[in-house]
């Protein structure tokens, strides 16, 4: 029986960030944090309340002790495999200027590329609510992706609600084959979310497209639930063939770097909670909003009792 959570996998890594603006060349400090597209999410969820899982594969090293603190202290759950013959994958930060960051990855032969489809545990799918995938997994290798199919084949096959994000990293592979390799996921999902250039990968996206018809030509191909992300233009999404538009927040930002884990977050904490789609929405754009205001990509993400604070701009709390 479904316990009301959602269930992620995938690569988390240790992520050094320059601490201050300009060069790393220049000697700048480094923060040691962690960070991965699915934990993003896994914590955005936990800081609202949902029972949250996320799988994954971590070196027996340092890094990955700092990975697996990190995320249990956030109140994730953690089904963890600790791989002796690999090391934890680690991300550099480089905050350049004031409007620019830049991210180098360190991920060939991770402990996090390993992931294999052993590692995923049946009951632990079987019983939550919704199972979340990324696009990022099928690009790191033939067993992660073989992971990802078998996490999406144990959802379908005990009627657990499948999200997707696109998530195309075009330094892990070219267009043509993240198309390729991903457009069974996308027929297989409940709910997928893209950018337009990600949406790009499998239906006709035009310089003009409107962001609604993108989001019908998106669920044609299998979901429900299509979410088109618009960054500082909000996002636009079909919910059963209905269209809900949703304009983002203006907020100061500070490093946008995994806003779009955190509106994703929000969305899923609000389909969990059987939230009309207008309030998913709402809260999915605030999440994303949070994320932007503080640097790091998981850091400045809110609780249940910090979502007002955005909407009041000189806020103190006595």
């Amino acid at each position: 029986m479904a316990d009301g959570s959602v269930v992620t996998l995938g690569e988390s890594m240790g992520l050094l960030s320059s601490r201050g603006t300009g060069p790393l060349a220049h000697g700048t400090q480094l923060t040691l944090s962690v960070a991965g597209a699915e934990s993003n999410v896994a914590i955005a969820l936990s800081r609202l309340g949902v029972p949250v899982t996320w799988i994954g594969r971590l070196g027996t090293d340092a890094v990955g002790d700092v990975v697996r603190r990190e995320l249990g202290a956030e109140g994730v759950d953690l089904v963890v495999v600790r791989d002796p013959d690999a090391p934890t994958g680690v991300m550099i930060k480089e905050h350049r200027s004031a409007a620019t960051t830049r991210v180098w990855y360190h991920r060939a032969g991770s402990a996090g590329s390993r992931l294999e489809p052993a590692d995923v545990p049946e009951d632990v799918v079987a019983r939550a609510r919704v199972l979340h995938v990324t696009g990022i997994t099928p690009a790191l290798s033939a067993s992660a992706a073989a992971a990802a199919e078998r996490a999406v084949d144990l959802a379908r096959e005990a009627g657990v609600l499948v999200s997707f994000d696109v998530n195309h990293r075009s330094k892990l592979w070219g267009s043509a084959a993240a198309a390729a390799a991903l457009a069974s996921l996308v027929a297989r999902s409940d709910v997928v979310f893209a950018g337009l250039d990600e949406a790009a990968l499998f239906v006709d996206v035009d310089a003009d497209a409107d962001p609604a018809e993108v989001a019908h030509a998106l669920t044609r191909l299998g979901p429900a639930q299509a979410v088109v992300k618009l960054g500082s233009q909000g996002c636009v999404a079909v919910v059963d063939g209905a269209v809900h538009r949703q304009e983002a927040l203006r907020v100061p930002v500070v490093d946008p770097v995994g806003a779009g884990d955190a509106f994703v977050g929000g969305y899923l904490a609000g389909l969990v909670d059987d939230d009309a789609p207008a309030a998913r929405l709402q809260l999915a754009v605030t999440l994303g909003a949070f994320a932007c205001t503080v640097d790091g990509d998981w850091e400045g993400l809110p609780f249940r009792d910090d979502l007002p604070v955005l909407g009041e701009p000189e806020h103190v709390d006595r």
